[in-house]
């Protein structure tokens, strides 16, 4: 396996934070991401680069294995299995090999150290056959991300991916908050040697719409009154993402009022039947092209006052 530089692969530096390298990967995900570059094979190419550097450098567990071990990273455990078996065994680094003479042909190469290191600590042999078991390893698990809007989450939806030309069909649960990862088992990479399938890891990134600020679980909207009924009140039409509905005004509602509607807001993540509150900010609009006899009442509540 060639090495790959991940920290390059995503532009940051070594000591980056885990929230540089989010951000780093959500910019270049975004720029590559095939929906965006369709039939661009070397777009898909860097985009399968940026989610592999992501898998690695955004896991700090992974992190940490591979800025010891490099493009081996995911054999990080068993070699320091076979470290601690070596040291039990010869005396940690003074380990030696002279009484193996006739391994090889009379000496030993690097491959036939791993080798033969791998058939005495890494499994044995299997009965009297002379042959190695080989060691099992999941596959590598995948990073994707998928780009939603506040409507695609209002409820819970069933939505098709494509994954390495690949197309998965996965239920999307109402209420997935932006950046928020879901894991899907066993739909990674195949494993190794007959291990089991690595699996999918799915990052939302998810806008805002029309009209709709969304905040955790609460929305924030706006809507004009005329000055009649901010001075006298009365009812007044407003959106919420389920439709409609009316509200009232209190006389003498001052421009940027917010008002709270109560679990009009968005749903919460698997809890059914819970939601957030939409929280509405009022906007009064002036009149403009009075007549002269609106002009006329506009000046005897003035001299009134």
């Amino acid at each position: 396996m060639a090495y790959i530089d991940y920290y390059k692969v995503l532009g940051v530096d070594k000591n980056a934070s885990e929230s540089d390298i989010k951000k780093a990967y959500r910019k270049l995900a975004r720029k590559y991401h095939p929906d965006l570059n369709p039939g661009d094979k070397k777009a898909e190419k860097k985009f399968k680069e940026i989610n592999e550097a992501n898998e690695v450098l955004s896991n700090p567990e992974n992190r940490k294995k591979y800025d010891k071990y490099g493009e081996h990273w995911q054999h990080a455990d068993e070699i320091e299995k076979q470290r601690a078996q070596q040291k039990a065994y010869g005396g940690g680094a003074g380990f030696d090999f002279s009484g193996f003479g006739g391994f090889g042909g009379g000496g030993y190469d690097e491959s036939d150290y791993s080798d033969f290191f791998q058939s005495m600590f890494g499994g044995g042999f299997s009965g009297a056959s002379g042959q190695r078991r080989n060691v099992r390893y999941k596959g590598q698990d995948i990073q994707a991300q998928l780009h939603l809007n506040l409507r695609d989450v209002y409820t819970t939806q069933k939505h098709t991916i494509n994954v390495n030309g690949k197309k998965i069909r996965i239920t999307i649960p109402a209420g997935v908050q932006d950046g928020q990862t879901i894991r899907i088992k066993g739909m990674g990479g195949p494993g190794i040697n007959g291990g089991p399938n690595g699996d999918l890891y799915i990052t939302f990134a998810i806008d805002d719409i029309p009209g709709f600020k969304r905040v955790g679980n609460d929305l924030y909207s706006k809507a004009d009154i005329d000055l009649y009924t901010a001075v006298l009140g009365g009812d007044t039409m407003v959106d919420t993402m389920s439709g409609k509905v009316k509200l009232k005004v209190k006389p003498g509602t001052q421009c940027g009022t917010k008002v709270r509607l109560k679990g009009k807001g968005f749903p919460v993540y698997k809890q059914e039947g819970k939601y957030g509150d939409l929280y509405v900010t009022f906007n009064v609009k002036i009149p403009t092209n009075l007549s002269d006899k609106q002009k006329e009442l506009f000046e005897q509540l003035a001299k009134l006052k």
